[in-house]
């Protein structure tokens, strides 16, 4: 980094005095200097990046003095009651570590209607465990097709549809007072056309203009796009669009989504203002959407360059000094082995996001679901770089998006597959058109040049649920519960923060009325985000039922994992052969409470395992707390039924 570590403590020393006698004055004498010790903490890796990123660019000491104060005029504005969580999350800094942690993830009004709808189904997340409520794009975005939520025109309210910023301030203190945390998107990379910035730039306003990549011609984009791959190559090819009068802007994923550009000092000021006034509004995660876009460079696919991680190093400073009980998540969806880089982990860690979603479990569940065969599964997750001790994942399944198959060249040869025709065969697998298959998912963005293609579909209907309920196969729907609940025992067992996505506890299929809005007809990721069914819902407690069985099976996840303290995050998963190419396992230990084996069998068989090989180390006297119809554990050996699971705790 440009900026030496002199430089930054100058910055401090020369802006110290002032800011103890605004904190004191602001908050009295223990909270002010409270104030004072986090800058102290974290102005390192506040200036470092800024003078790193914007040196050449502005009188960076001016910059950085301005978002100090800005920084420190949040944390003496903020509420007693944040203030109070700001405390306690300090005393316990890894809170989100817990194994009771449970995620859940939904769209506003799919679930509930609206954030007062949501504060009224609070007890029922609550049944399920939940301490983590993920609300999907709920800032006001543009009219018409909005990316799911992701074209943003005013960060500062909430979509009308969807009620206020009190709605979510009451809502947020709701869930505080039953012990969850409230996670919201923010769209960083870029805004809406329509937002006021897009509006003063496209009106010739240079300041606002400046916020975003605009050519005056064809000449620049031509040449970035020679290495720039596609996100949406059906239905929004290439990533600059001409807006008469404007130029060509950079819309890397729909056109009325113009990217900002975070070369530009004010870009960073302005967005550190919008995510400051996020955290006064009770909002404990932050989930940044497209992070890995950020910064762009000619010659790369401008994903993933240094830059995004001083960036994110810089945000995360401030957030930790400001507002300290609140959390970075990072939507990164990038190669296996850059992914760690957003939790810091760098050649010298550098406290980034908390939380990062594991593309790679989810990818490697239903390539080990379509193969009958955990060998690649096991190899590329054992290839990965640990997580930094004081960060966690965010394990899933599925989310709101569609299924990429991030399957690396390397670890698809390394097992002795063809990676091209692995992630060509996931594809026609989980779309049904695989002969034998149980899936009724859809391609997604079938790029006919390169013959890639993504997946849509409930995870119910990818696990043959939907297929059973056609011809009324009771044996098949027995099968694809088992397989549905194994897969999510991988995810509630691997470390980290589990999330459930909204129907899966009830193992909705996919929608399919998805298309009848308009809005919605060129996008089959609707099918797999279909309105939550109350009525099936209502079925939850009944043991004859689909939803009651499923229901049961998730209370029992939330409520075994949060008794098991080698459950939480912060130390290594370790994965094992057991002595089948079906059962995936996988081993968690804690110093105090020793250890638990997670095991997974993703045959069409069952399977006996030896003790030895299934359960190595663990003492004589453990016991199966977790388990599967049909699964035993004796002193010789683990039997595993098919699609079956089981978790061995240590005493």
């Amino acid at each position: 980094m440009s900026a030496a570590p002199e430089l930054a403590r100058l910055v401090l020393d020369e802006l110290l005095p002032d800011v103890r006698n605004r904190a004191v004055k602001a908050l009295g004498g223990v909270e002010g200097e409270a104030v004072v010790a986090r800058l102290e903490q974290h102005h390192l890796d506040l200036i470092e990046p800024l003078f790193a990123l914007y040196d050449k660019k502005a009188d960076t000491t001016a910059f950085v003095r301005r978002l100090l104060y800005q920084v420190v005029a949040t944390a003496t504005g903020r509420s007693e009651p944040l203030r109070v969580l700001d405390r306690r999350r300090e005393v316990d800094p890894r809170w989100f570590q817990r194994a009771r942690q449970i995620g859940y993830v939904c769209y506003v009004d799919r679930f509930g209607g609206d954030l007062p709808g949501v504060r009224k189904r609070l007890d029922y997340l609550a049944e399920l465990g939940v301490t983590y409520l993920h609300l999907m794009p709920l800032l006001k975005p543009r009219e018409g097709d909005n990316d799911g939520g992701y074209a943003v025109v005013d960060y500062s309210s909430v979509d009308p549809g969807l009620g206020t910023v009190a709605d979510l301030e009451s809502l947020a203190a709701d869930l505080h007072t039953r012990g969850m945390a409230l996670c919201i998107d923010l769209v960083l990379n870029h805004t809406a056309a329509e937002h006021p910035w897009a509006v003063a730039a496209a009106a010739g306003d240079q300041a606002y203009r400046a916020f975003y990549r605009i050519f005056p011609d064809r000449e620049m984009p031509d040449r970035y796009e020679r290495t720039l791959p596609e996100v949406f190559p059906d239905r929004a090819p290439g990533s600059f669009t001409h807006v008469p009068d404007v130029g060509w802007v950079w819309t890397t994923f729909n056109s009325f989504q113009w990217d900002l550009d975070w070369a530009n000092p004010e870009v960073f000021a302005a967005m550190l203002a919008t995510i400051l006034e996020l955290t006064g509004r009770g909002v404990d995660v932050l989930r940044l959407d497209a992070a890995p876009f950020l910064w762009k460079r000619e010659g790369t696919d401008c994903q993933n360059q240094p830059e995004v991680h001083l960036i994110l190093q810089a945000l995360r400073a401030c957030v930790a000094i400001a507002a300290p009980a609140v959390l970075f998540k990072a939507e990164a969806i990038v190669a296996p082995q850059q992914l760690v880089q957003y939790l810091g982990a760098h050649d010298r860690f550098r406290p980034e996001c908390d939380l990062a979603y594991h593309n790679q479990l989810m990818v490697m569940l239903w390539s080990a679901l379509a193969s009958r065969d955990v060998t690649l599964t096991r190899h590329a997750l054992s290839r990965m770089r640990r997580t930094p001790p004081s960060t966690a994942w965010v394990t899933y399944l599925r989310c709101h998006d569609d299924i990429g198959w991030a399957v690396a060249d390397e670890d698809a040869g390394a097992v002795g597959l063809d990676p091209t025709a692995h992630r060509h065969f996931l594809s026609t697998f989980f779309s049904g058109d695989y002969e034998g298959s149980f899936a009724r998912g859809a391609l997604f963005q079938h790029n006919r040049r390169t013959g890639d293609s993504r997946i849509s579909g409930t995870a119910a209907a990818l696990c043959g649920l939907d297929s059973a309920r056609a011809t009324n196969d009771r044996v098949q729907t027995d099968v694809a519960l088992r397989r549905l609940l194994t897969l999510y025992s991988v995810v509630y067992a691997y470390g980290g923060i589990p999330l459930l996505y909204m129907g899966d506890e009830l193992a909705l299929p996919n929608d399919p009325h998805w298309a009848d809005d308009p809005a919605h007809a060129a996008d089959n990721r609707w099918m797999h985000r279909p309105p939550m069914d109350w009525s099936a819902a209502d079925r939850r407690h009944d043991p004859a039922t689909v939803e009651g069985r499923v229901f049961a099976g998730f209370v029992r996840l939330a409520r075994v994992r949060a008794g098991l303290l080698a459950l939480r995050a912060g130390s290594p998963t370790e994965l094992f052969d057991p002595g089948s190419r079906s059962v995936l396992a996988l081993r968690r230990k804690h110093p105090s409470s020793g250890s638990v084996v997670a095991l997974a069998n993703f045959g069409d068989d069952a399977v006996l395992l030896p003790r030895d090989s299934a359960l190595p180390g663990l003492a004589q006297d453990s016991r199966m707390v977790l388990g599967a119809e049909g699964g035993l554990l004796s002193p010789y050996d683990v039997t595993l039924p098919a699609w079956g699971h089981a978790w061995i705790a240590e005493p």
